[in-house]
């Protein structure tokens, strides 16, 4: 599938976020988007998600057949949305039952992010580091082409970035995108950077983006 976004503009509570923001990504691809604390980062992920609305512009994909783009995506925000009262591998065979495949194995998933040894225990109990890894986690019970990630890697030490960096190598390799918002490198090869910032506009309070190829 293609990813193509064009001509976007985001507004939240009356201001304008960024505007003419274009760019596509395609199967194998991985793309980062970087820029100031509120230049829109997330906003952009919640846009491609369907969860916002854009000013302008216009979000579409091609080759995905019948199935619209957030049948496409997985979405891992800052919020882990998970169940405090459910053990990790409970939350991951809830997404699996609503979203993935019956194949899918939380165990096996919990085994990838190193995990194995919490899959019993109430998601409550856990460290943030831990919760962020079931979080991510989900992303192997519920396989989507399009991964959008807003700050993975809040809350893990090196090693555990450096599983995630694997993840999505390998979901690259699959075909898959990767599209992340990130104040730091991810361990993503060979990805572009989209960077929003400000324009000579402050009469509009707006901001733009630029793309490096």
């Amino acid at each position: 599938m293609r990813l193509i976004v064009e001509n976007l503009a985001c507004r939240r509570s009356g201001r304008r976020i960024f505007a003419g923001l274009s760019f596509a990504v395609g199967p194998g691809e991985g793309l980062m988007v970087t820029g100031r604390n509120g230049a829109g980062k997330s906003s952009l992920l919640t846009m491609l998600s369907g969860r916002l609305k854009p000013d302008a512009g216009a979000i579409r994909v091609e080759g995905t057949g019948e199935a619209t783009l957030p049948e496409c995506l997985h979405v891992v925000g800052h919020r882990d949305g998970l169940k405090s009262a459910l053990t990790a591998a409970e939350n991951l065979e809830f997404a699996r039952n609503l979203l993935g495949h019956p194949a899918a194995s939380p165990v096996q998933a919990l085994e990838a992010l190193g995990l194995p040894h919490v899959a019993r225990l109430p998601v409550g109990y856990l460290s943030a580091g831990q919760r962020r890894r079931v979080a991510l986690a989900r992303l192997l019970v519920c396989r989507r082409p399009v991964w959008l990630l807003d700050e993975p890697t809040a809350a893990l030490d090196l090693a555990s970035q450096g599983v995630l960096a694997g993840l999505m190598r390998h979901h690259r390799a699959e075909g898959g995108i990767v599209i992340a918002a990130t104040h730091q490198a991810l361990g993503l090869e060979d990805a572009r950077e989209l960077r929003i910032g400000p324009v000579a506009a402050p009469a509009e309070d707006a901001f733009a983006a630029e793309e490096w190829l």
